[in-house]
């Protein structure tokens, strides 16, 4: 059993029996009142996403999930496929239970796959990947007083915001959790 301490983004809860991701935990101390979690949890079976509020000595069930390797290999307008890297069997899952992971994943992408009860539920990809700017708008010298960025459009088809001087043909590091730039490759 979880505390509310231990209760923290990318845990897996099992709630009524079906598991669920934490998407997002947000503490809060009231004065002489206790200390309460606010979570928005992600059911890997449904994709539907619950609201949760967790206090004092509540304590959470953490779901048995089981992790293996598996490479990505293609996606089409609705399914992602896979292959496990032991078995060598294909799998696939459902582009929504993915979520948004599904726009940095690249063909022969090793991913580590989450398996609750023998079923693939969702994938987790290395938090920092590299990828190729395939389209980036010219920089424009001007109000650079703060942090300027630009968008561009990266080999997988995702657009992020980058600094100015990233250009097409560039090589960029990305965090897939946020979705956020990192630096130059």
């Amino acid at each position: 059993m979880l505390s509310l301490n231990e209760i923290k983004l990318g845990k897996l809860l099992k709630i009524n029996g079906e598991p669920y991701i934490v998407i997002k935990a947000d503490h809060h101390k009231m004065g002489r009142g206790g200390a309460v979690l606010k979570t928005k949890l992600k059911n890997l079976l449904s994709g539907s996403v619950m609201e949760q509020t967790f206090q004092g000595n509540d304590k959470a069930e953490e779901a048995e999930v089981e992790k293996r390797s598996a490479n990505f290999l293609y996606k089409d307008a609705s399914t992602a496929y896979f292959m496990d890297n032991e078995t060598f069997e294909q799998f696939q899952l459902p582009l929504d239970q993915i979520g948004d992971q599904d726009k940095f994943m690249r063909e022969d992408t090793e991913v580590e796959v989450l398996y609750f009860q023998n079923q693939p539920m969702t994938v987790k990809l290395p938090i920092k990947m590299t990828f190729k700017v395939i389209s980036a708008p010219p920089g424009v010298r001007g109000n650079s007083a703060g942090n300027v960025m630009k968008t561009v459009e990266l080999e997988t088809g995702a657009t992020i915001n980058v600094p100015m001087f990233i250009n097409e043909g560039d090589t960029i590091r990305v965090n897939t959790e946020s979705g956020e730039y990192v630096e130059r490759a």
